[in-house]
């Protein structure tokens, strides 16, 4: 490695100047160890722990210190808001910058498996890859199946099938046994050899030669790629001697695979850095033993939140045990206790705490969030069992919703853009407008990627409109009409039907009035004068991951399995001094799930529970000094939704 790089790049005076640039103190050894290693390394990093500084950190002093022109860094991250994070940390400096440019490459594994391994294949065979997306995909097949003439058979089979043309939606490409084979979401009901199996062959190479493909396709087409070219795998080796994985919990399998077939060669130093006790999603399937190896380094410090928070964040720790050790400011834990008729009052309640506890200057940059592990409510009769059963009406305005109005999405969507997650909020405003156009009209709306960025274009014009949804209040009657106008008129042109038609949303496009029943006074601490108003941010927790709040409220929900509710089972497991290694699967996922909520604040954490749940460990809360703030001693009649 000392030809690729300055044999002193890593010393700790250049690091220790490095980082007085950037405003970063470096405080501990661990940080240390993580950047002055250039062997193999997995780094498990604590929630706050800012491990996407230090990796901007060593990024930037190996762009400073690289001397080879023809070999480089590549940099990958399951996300493309994890990679722009990362990009962001080094774009200020000229030679940050340069890791942006050949012969290195930031970006996610999906698009490094494209470039470098799956695009290739398919300019042998004389494809140009048009769009790599599920949601277009499934589009474009079920459009092919129900217009092409040589798919009768097979439609009609599937036709007879329960959402039989998911089939074709959901088929992609899989290496196996050394060919490519196709799959779907569930067990085909014909053979390969049957005209059905044929057909829908047919129409998933059909496709193909357009250059439409899944995002599973190209790990297959990679996968092909390299059975055929055996010096592949080592020549993208050799391009890149230096190989940074971030979010590494995230993973699949699939993904994983790929990786140690490309840069398993020890030559190749590869630094993962993650938290395996953040690894919530279900598609994120990497072994036990994958992440992080047990010779890896611990990152336990959090400047996030301080010694209470952490304290209960590390009995949580379900992947990988790690006593997690609070930097941050001491925080505060809050129980709120409620029934079936004080329920109404736990958003309100959690927002006057949040406006007692944290400075006003920090609510106001960072609204309260208030997070539940599920949206909707269900068919049990069990309470509660969603998000919506705390706040009435909130069920008919989720985002996603077929009923909902695009302007919920939009304001989800404006909270993920000020929260920094730009590219998050940027897709999920785009997707909804895509989901609202297909019902309202059944016009399939192309993908955002796939639309021109060139000044002037429809594409163009169509982003500037996304990014002034997302940067206004949204808040106005008047000024989301002059949006919606806006949007109608550009749907209309991006319309492929023939003649001057417009396209209308309907009443996805109506004005919904941001919600009044949740908001607080804030107050001057001055001179104790009404300053504002705080309005929480309503979602799930799963799409809190990688966000940090001022004051975050876990509501107690029903679980997938419809027979344990979460922060009970969580709160009843701490009061016991239960082992999370002994518990039962489901309490594990219900742990894990909470621990991500729970990591998300720097000032105040509170749960909801039910009162007559929490009487077996109210001595427990008072012992450990949470704050607990009994809501039925004064609840309103109230009909709720749920049940």
């Amino acid at each position: 490695m000392t030809t690729l790089y300055r044999a002193d790049a890593f010393t700790r005076d250049r690091i220790q100047a490095c980082a007085s640039e950037l405003g970063m103190q470096l405080s501990d050894q661990e940080q240390w160890d993580f950047l002055q290693s250039v062997d193999t390394l997995d780094l498990q990093a604590a929630p706050g722990s800012g491990k996407t500084s230090l990796i901007g950190l060593k990024l930037q002093v190996l762009a400073e210190h690289w001397m080879s022109t023809t070999r480089g860094v590549c940099v990958l991250s399951h996300t493309n808001t994890a990679k722009d994070e990362i990009i962001a940390r080094i774009s200020d400096s000229p030679s940050g910058a340069r890791l942006q440019r050949y012969p290195h490459f930031i970006g996610t594994i999906q698009s490094f498996t494209s470039t470098f391994l799956a695009s290739p294949h398919l300019r042998g065979m004389r494809t140009q890859v048009q769009i790599v997306d599920n949601d277009a995909y499934a589009d474009e097949a079920r459009r092919t199946l129900a217009s092409g003439q040589s798919f009768r058979t097979l439609k009609s089979l599937l036709g007879r099938q329960r959402n039989g043309d998911d089939l074709v939606a959901h088929a992609e490409f899989s290496f196996e046994s050394g060919q490519l084979t196709i799959r779907s979401s569930r067990e085909l009901p014909f053979g390969p050899d049957t005209n059905s199996g044929k057909q829908f062959t047919t129409l998933k190479y059909e496709l193909a030669r357009q250059g439409i493909f899944r995002y599973a396709d190209m790990f297959a087409l990679a996968e092909l790629h390299l059975s055929r070219r055996p010096t592949l795998g080592r020549a993208v080796a050799h391009r890149f001697p230096f190989v940074l994985v971030d979010e590494m919990q995230d993973t699949s399998a699939l993904q994983q695979k790929l990786l140690d077939q490309v840069f398993g060669d020890p030559s190749t130093i590869v630094q993962r850095v993650g938290d395996v006790n953040q690894r919530i999603f279900t598609d994120s399937t990497t072994t036990t033993s994958s992440f992080p190896r047990s010779d890896s380094l611990d990152l336990p410090v959090s400047r996030r939140f301080g010694s209470t928070i952490a304290e209960l964040a590390s009995s949580l720790t379900v992947h990988r045990s790690q006593r997690i050790r609070g930097a941050g400011p001491a925080g505060t834990i809050a129980v709120l206790l409620y029934d079936e008729t004080s329920v109404p009052q736990v958003v309100p309640a959690f927002e006057r705490i949040a406006a007692e506890v944290v400075p006003h200057s920090l609510l106001r940059d960072r609204p309260p969030r208030v997070l539940a592990s599920r949206l909707r409510p269900g068919t049990s009769k069990a309470f509660p069992q969603s998000l919506a059963c705390y706040v009435p009406g909130f069920a008919a305005t989720i985002p996603g919703d077929r009923q909902a109005s695009l302007l919920i999405t939009a304001r989800a969507a404006r909270a993920q853009w000020r929260s920094g997650a730009s590219r998050t909020a940027v897709d999920l405003l785009w997707e909804a407008v895509r989901a609202a156009t297909k019902s309202a009209t059944n016009e399939a709306l192309p993908t955002l990627r796939s639309l021109s960025r060139d000044a002037e274009t429809l594409g163009a014009r169509m982003r500037a409109l996304l990014l002034d949804i997302l940067t206004d209040p949204n808040d106005d009657e008047t000024s989301w009409e002059g949006l919606m106008d806006r949007m109608a008129s550009l749907l209309s042109e991006l319309s492929s039907q023939a003649g001057p038609v417009r396209i209308t949303l309907g009443e996805f496009a109506h004005y919904v009035a941001p919600s009044t029943s949740s908001s607080a006074a804030v107050v001057d601490e001055r001179d104790g004068a009404p300053v504002g108003t705080v309005h929480s941010e309503l979602g799930s927790i799963q799409s809190a991951k990688g966000e940090t709040h001022t004051a975050t409220l876990i509501l107690e929900c029903l679980n997938r399995s419809g027979k344990n509710h979460d922060v009970h089972e969580v709160l009843k497991l701490l009061a016991t001094n239960g082992d999370l290694d002994s518990a039962t699967s489901t309490v594990r996922d219900i742990a894990q799930l909470v621990f991500v909520g729970a990591t998300r604040p720097t000032q105040l954490l509170a749960f909801a529970v039910r009162r007559d749940r929490a009487s077996s460990y109210l001595n427990f809360l008072a012992f450990n000094g949470w704050a607990v703030h009994d809501l039925t001693l004064q609840s309103d009649t109230w009909s709720r939704i749920c049940g």
